[in-house]
Order: structure tokens, then sequence, then C-alpha cells
């Protein structure tokens, strides 16, 4: 009898496995998108969207701009850039790259994935954005806040 009800605990146990739900094992960033505007100087002013996505302490940033666009076409993976975010509410983080897709002339600059490391618990809001081209820096600096909110990650 000892045998059939240590059979049947076991049984019951894997049942109860099988059937408990999956956690997430990946953090996920909150929002994963936000929209906030930059003033880029002489090189233009408008609405920036940010994508996020997190794999544990690894993080990126991809970025999309009007504020600044292309005088003339630039070939995928040219565009170095940083984006500088306020961290936690004091003190700052930076997201760097040189990836990019194609962007046509009078095109909008988009960058990233931009690469950064979090902690659990971080949250960042874009402060400023960093563009190299050809040499040629744009300086960016954000005139409103993320929305709808910081990336918490």
């Amino acid at each position: 009898m000892k045998h059939s009800t240590l059979l049947l605990a076991a049984t019951l146990a894997a049942a109860t496995l099988a059937v408990a739900p999956v956690a997430d094992a990946a953090p996920q960033v909150t929002p994963e998108t936000a929209t906030l505007s930059f003033d880029c100087g002489s090189y233009g002013s408008g609405t920036a969207t940010l994508k996020a996505a997190q794999d544990g302490t690894a993080a990126t940033i991809e970025v999309s701009t009007e504020a600044i666009t292309a005088p003339v076409p630039i070939a995928a993976d040219s565009v170095e850039s940083t984006l500088t975010l306020a961290k936690n509410g004091s003190g700052t983080t930076t997201f760097t790259g040189n990836a990019n897709p194609a962007i046509p002339a009078g095109g909008a600059v988009s960058t990233g994935p931009l690469n950064g490391t979090v902690a659990a618990g971080d949250s960042l809001e874009a402060a400023s954005l960093t563009v190299v081209v050809f040499g040629v820096t744009a300086e960016c600096t954000a005139t409103s806040p993320q929305d709808p909110g910081p990336f918490v990650f």
C-alpha cells in the first residue's frame, strides 16, 4: 500500500506542475514605446518615438525623430548616436550605438538599437540625443517629458 500511495502522490505532483502557469522569466520594460519632443538647434525640432526592449540587464532603445532630417542619403549603420537618460530622478545613463536603417534624403533620422545596461526597477527618461553623421554632430535636448512616462525596467 505504501508503494501505491507514493506513486499516487508523485502523479498528483506532476499533474499539478503540468497545469501550473509558466512565469515569464524575461523582465519586461514598461511602457515599450514612448514619445517626446526634441530641439536640435539649427538642425530642427520635432517629435521622437522611442522603443525600448530588455533582456536581463541588457536593454536597447530605438529612436526615430522628425527633429533631424537627412540632407543626403545616409547608408545603413553609419549614424553614431548617444541617448542620455535621467536615471531614477537623479543621475544619468547613456545608450549608444551606430546601428541605423538606410535613410533617404529628406527622411527622418532613425537610429538604434542603442545599447545600455539597466537594473531591476530603473526608471529612465530621455534627456538628450547626440547624433553624428559624416563627422557632423547634432545635439538635441528633450523639450517635453516622455509620454506616457519614463521607461521602467
